[in-house]
C-alpha cells in the first residue's frame, strides 16, 4: 500500500476501558464510492457519545475495525455511478442513518427509524474518524450556509436526535420541560425549546456545563437528583443512566411524558407504579430518527437561529477527545478537526 492510496483514520479496536486504548490509528487504503454513494473528505467530524459507548464496549462494533463518527462534514470529492444528487465541491453532512432498506412494513409506512433492516455510520459502515469517507447520497443532508464545518457538525446527531425527542416528549406550547443530563444534544435541543416559548428545568451533576445551561435561559439548574420546581409537562433523558428515569418520571406532572434519548442506557431500578407512572405518565424511547427529521430540525436551527457551543480538537486527538467527554471535560459538543 502506497500513501497515494491510503489514508490515515482511527478505528475501534478490542473494547474494554479507556485506558486500553481502543480507538487505534491507522492507515487504511482510500475508499471509491460504489452506485448511488458519493465519497467526502472530512473536514470535520464530531464526537458523539455512541462514539464513546463503542470504544468502552457498551456497544459491540458491527463490522472489524469500524471507523467510528457520524456527525461528518466534508465536501463531495468522488461521485458514484448513477449519482446526480450532488457535485464535486458540495458542502454535505454525513449523519447516523447510513441506509434503509426500503421494504419492511415501517418503511412502506414512513417510519424509516423503525427499519428492520437499517445501517448505521461509524457502526455498520465506515465513519468520519478519518480523512475520507462513503455514503448513500440519499442520505445525506445539504446543509445551511449559515453554520460553519464546526457549528454543523453536532447537528447532525446530537442536534437531530434532540429534535425528535424533543417532538416525543409532547411539549405543549409554553410547557414546562425537563432535561437530565446537559451534553452535546441537550444543549442544542434546551434552544429549540426556549425559542417555542418553553419554561426549561436543567438537572445535571456536571457543574461545569451548568452555567452554559443558565446562560441559555433554563429556569432552574441543579443536580440530576433534585427536584423541580413545579411539575413538568414533559422531560428528556440524556444521561445515559438508567437511574435517572424514576426522578424524571416523578417530576412528570399527570399526563406527562419523558423520552429516553440515548442508543445506550445502563439498567433501569424497579419502579413504584403509583409512585412514578400513575396518573397517566408515559415512558418512551427515542430510536434512530427518520431523514423527515433531520431537514426539518436543520431549517429550523438556521431559523432560530441555534447557537452550538463547540470544544475542537485536532483529528489526532480522536483518543483524548473521547476521554474527555467520558471524564465530563467537554463543554457543549466536541468536534475533531482534519487539517
Amino acid at each position: 500500500m502506497t500513501d497515494v492510496a491510503a489514508m490515515n483514520a482511527w478505528v475501534v479496536g478490542t473494547p474494554g476501558p479507556m485506558a486500553s486504548e481502543p480507538l487505534q490509528r491507522v492507515r487504511r487504503a482510500v475508499p471509491h464510492p460504489g452506485p448511488g454513494q458519493v465519497r467526502v473528505r472530512v473536514h470535520v467530524c464530531g464526537v458523539c457519545r455512541t462514539d464513546l459507548h463503542l470504544a468502552e464496549g457498551d456497544l459491540r462494533p458491527r463490522r472489524p475495525q469500524v471507523v467510528p463518527g457520524h456527525e461528518v462534514v466534508g465536501v463531495v470529492d468522488e461521485i458514484g455511478a448513477g449519482s446526480a444528487r450532488f457535485s464535486v465541491g458540495d458542502r454535505v453532512g454525513i449523519p447516523w442513518l447510513a441506509s434503509t432498506c426500503g421494504r419492511c412494513r415501517f418503511c412502506r409506512a414512513g417510519r424509516e427509524n423503525l427499519c428492520l433492516g437499517p445501517r448505521f455510520t461509524g457502526w455498520d459502515t465506515d465513519g468520519g474518524y478519518a480523512e475520507l469517507a462513503v455514503a448513500d447520497e440519499a442520505y445525506l443532508y445539504e446543509l445551511p450556509a449559515s453554520f460553519s464545518d464546526v457549528e454543523a457538525a453536532p447537528l447532525l446527531c446530537a442536534g437531530i436526535i434532540g429534535y425528535r425527542a424533543l417532538r416525543l416528549c409532547e411539549l405543549p406550547p409554553g410547557g414546562t420541560l425537563g432535561i437530565y443530563g446537559f451534553g452535546a444534544s441537550a444543549h442544542l435541543v434546551a434552544q429549540v425549546a426556549l425559542s417555542q416559548g418553553a419554561r426549561l428545568h436543567v438537572r445535571t451533576r456536571d457543574l461545569e456545563v451548568r452555567a452554559l445551561a443558565e446562560a441559555l435561559g433554563a429556569a432552574s439548574v441543579a443536580d440530576s437528583y433534585a427536584p423541580c420546581p413545579e411539575p413538568l409537562d414533559s422531560a428528556i433523558l440524556f444521561a445515559p443512566a438508567g437511574e435517572l428515569v424514576l426522578p424524571a418520571l416523578e417530576a412528570l406532572d399527570r399526563g406527562g411524558t419523558l423520552a429516553v434519548a440515548g442508543i445506550h442506557l445502563s439498567d433501569i431500578p424497579v419502579l413504584d407504579y403509583q409512585r412514578h407512572l400513575f396518573q397517566e405518565r408515559t415512558l418512551r424511547s427515542v430510536t434512530a430518527n427518520a431523514r423527515h427529521d433531520g431537514t426539518e430540525f436543520l431549517r429550523l436551527a438556521a431559523r432560530i437561529p441555534v447557537k452550538p457551543t463547540v470544544t475542537e480538537y485536532s483529528m489526532d486527538r480522536a483518543a483524548d477527545a473521547l476521554t474527555d467527554l467520558a471524564q465530563g471535560r467537554v463543554r457543549g459538543a466536541a468536534v475533531l478537526v482534519n487539517p
